[in-house]
C-alpha cells in the first residue's frame, strides 16, 4: 500500500462547526527517515485525533511549539497553535484527525481553548461522557468511511440545535470576521477591551492573530495554485502585506520556513503531505 492521504470537506451545515477532516494511512507504505516527519503550520483549529495504528511524537525543534505533550490512548484532543508544529511518526500509522473551529468545540464540549494553546491532551477530564462515548464507537468502526458518517450524525443535530443562526464559514478569514461580529455585538458588553477578551475566549488566540494566520492561508492557496510562478512581492501586495519583508517574517513565523523555502519543500519533501493535501 501506498502512503495515502485524504481530506474530507465537512457538509455545508456543519461548516461553521468542522472545517475538515484529515485522514492518513501509511500502512505499508515502508516510510523510514525523514519521510516519517510531519511538518505542520501554526493553526488557529482544535482538533480530536483519532490513532487507530501507531503514534507520533511532538519533536522540540529551532521554530517549532514547545511545551506538547502527547497521549497514550486512542484519542488526543490538541489545541490551538500559535507556532508551527513537527511531529516523527514510530512507523506505520493510520490516523483521522477531525478540525474543529476553536469556538464550535468550546460551545458543544466547554473544551477551553486557551487552556490547550500548543498542547496535546488526553480527552479524560475534558469531553463530555457522550462525546467520550461516541470517539469510542468511531475508533471501533469497521473503516474510514463508516467513521465518517458517524462524525457527521453525531455532529450534525447538536450543532443545529445550538447555532441554526450562525452562517456557513469556509476559509479563516470568513471565520475570524464572523466571530469578530458576534463578540462586537454581543449583550455582555460591547467595548474593544470587552470583545477582544470575548474573542481570545472563543478562539484561544487573539484577533490580531486569527487575521494574521487567515491572511496567511489566502497567500498560501494563491502560492499553491501559481505553480511556481508567483513573485513574492506581488503575493504580498495581494494579500494585505507591507511589503515583501513582512510576507517573509509572517511566512517564517507560522511554517518556520521563508516563502521561497516553504513552496519548495511542499513540492519535494514527503514530510510535507499535509500542506500538499491542504492546497
Amino acid at each position: 500500500m501506498q502512503d495515502h492521504a485524504r481530506l474530507w470537506l465537512a457538509p455545508l451545515a456543519l461548516s461553521g462547526c468542522v472545517r475538515a477532516a484529515v485522514l492518513r494511512d501509511t500502512r505499508g507504505a515502508g516510510l523510514a527517515g525523514d519521510a516519517l516527519l510531519n511538518h505542520f503550520p501554526a493553526t488557529p483549529l482544535m482538533s480530536l485525533i483519532w490513532w487507530f495504528e501507531g503514534r507520533a511524537d511532538v519533536l522540540d525543534a529551532p521554530g517549532f511549539a514547545q511545551d506538547v505533550g502527547t497521549g497514550n490512548g486512542v484519542l488526543d484532543v490538541a489545541g490551538p497553535f500559535s507556532a508551527p508544529c513537527v511531529s516523527r511518526c514510530r512507523g506505520d500509522i493510520h490516523v483521522l484527525q477531525l478540525l474543529f473551529q476553536p469556538d464550535a468545540l468550546h460551545a458543544l464540549t466547554g473544551v477551553e481553548p486557551a487552556a490547550l494553546l500548543n498542547r496535546v491532551r488526553e480527552p479524560q477530564g475534558l469531553l463530555p461522557p457522550d462525546w467520550l462515548n461516541w470517539a469510542a464507537d468511531v475508533a471501533a468502526a469497521p473503516g474510514d468511511d463508516t467513521r465518517l458518517a458517524l462524525i457527521e450524525s453525531f455532529l450534525l443535530p447538536r450543532w443545529q440545535a445550538l447555532a441554526a443562526d450562525r452562517p456557513p464559514l469556509g476559509r479563516y478569514r470568513a471565520w475570524a470576521e464572523s466571530l469578530a461580529l458576534r463578540a462586537a455585538t454581543s449583550a455582555a458588553g460591547r467595548s474593544v477591551r470587552q470583545a477582544e477578551r470575548r474573542i481570545k475566549a472563543w478562539a484561544g488566540l487573539p484577533m490580531r492573530e486569527l487575521r494574521a494566520l487567515s491572511r496567511a492561508e489566502e497567500a498560501f492557496l494563491a502560492t499553491g495554485a501559481a505553480q511556481g510562478t508567483q513573485r513574492w512581492a506581488e503575493v504580498a501586495a495581494e494579500h494585505g502585506y507591507a511589503d515583501q519583508s513582512h510576507l517573509c517574517r509572517e511566512t517564517r513565523r507560522i511554517t518556520g520556513f521563508s516563502p521561497a523555502e516553504l513552496e519548495r519543500r511542499v513540492r519535494h519533501d514527503p514530510s510535507f503531505w499535509a500542506y500538499r493535501l491542504w492546497l
